[in-house]
C-alpha cells in the first residue's frame, strides 16, 4: 500500500524531478548574462605591469578593467579579473609585481583606448599617456587617476575563461583632486553626475 505524498512548501516540484534537474542544469546564454550584469555600475582602472623580459628595456602592458574590488583590510587585498590567454595574463604569469590606476571621468579615452581589440602597440599608448613608474611595482601608473594602487600577486584562481588575480597591496595613494570616478553602465563609459 502507497502512501500519498505530502506536498512540497518550495512548490510542485519535489527534489530530484525531472523539472528540477532540468532548472540545476541550466545556464544562462551569454548574451542574456552580459545584459543582466550591465546593470550594475562598476569603476574603470588601468592594469599595468613593466614585463622586463621584453625586450632590451622591457615593456609596459595595460589594459582597461572594471572587474576590480577590494578583497580583506588586513593584510590589505584587492582582487582582478583578467581574460585568459590574454597578453596581460601572459605577462602576469611571469611578473608578480602590477599596478591599478582608478581612472577619473575626464580619463574616458584613456580607457577606451587600453580596451580597444586589435589597437596599437601598448608601447605607443604609453608614450601618449602621462604616467609615472610606481615606486613598489615598477608599472606605469596614470598621472591624473583618483588613485593608484601597487601589488604583489598572492593567488592566482582559474575562474572560466577569466583568472582572478588576488593581489597583496604594497602601496595605496589618492590624488588631490575634486574629479569624480568614470563609471562603466549599460555598456558605456558614464560619469556620476
Amino acid at each position: 500500500m502507497y502512501e500519498a505524498a505530502t506536498p512540497s512548501p518550495h512548490g510542485p516540484a519535489a527534489s530530484g524531478s525531472a523539472a528540477s534537474l532540468a532548472a540545476e542544469a541550466a545556464e544562462a546564454t551569454p548574451e542574456a548574462f552580459r545584459a543582466a550584469l550591465g546593470q550594475l555600475a562598476s569603476g574603470v582602472v588601468l592594469l599595468t605591469a613593466h614585463d622586463p623580459e621584453d625586450g632590451p628595456r622591457g615593456e609596459d602592458i595595460g589594459m582597461t578593467a572594471t572587474a576590480f574590488l577590494s578583497v580583506s583590510l588586513e593584510p590589505p587585498l584587492v582582487l582582478v579579473s583578467v581574460r585568459e590567454d590574454s597578453r596581460m595574463e601572459e605577462a602576469l604569469t611571469r611578473v608578480d609585481h602590477w599596478a591599478v590606476s582608478v581612472l577619473g571621468a575626464d580619463q574616458r579615452q584613456t580607457a577606451a583606448r587600453f580596451a580597444m581589440k586589435g589597437r596599437i602597440s601598448d608601447r605607443l599608448l604609453f608614450a601618449d599617456l602621462p604616467h609615472h613608474r610606481g615606486p613598489a611595482s615598477g608599472a606605469p601608473l596614470v598621472d591624473g587617476a583618483l588613485a593608484t594602487v601597487e601589488c604583489r600577486t598572492e593567488q592566482r584562481i582559474s575562474a572560466g575563461d577569466h583568472v582572478l588575480l588576488i593581489g597583496r597591496v604594497l602601496d595605496a595613494r589618492i590624488a588631490h583632486h575634486d574629479g569624480g570616478p568614470l563609471v562603466y553602465f549599460h555598456g558605456q563609459y558614464r560619469h556620476l553626475d
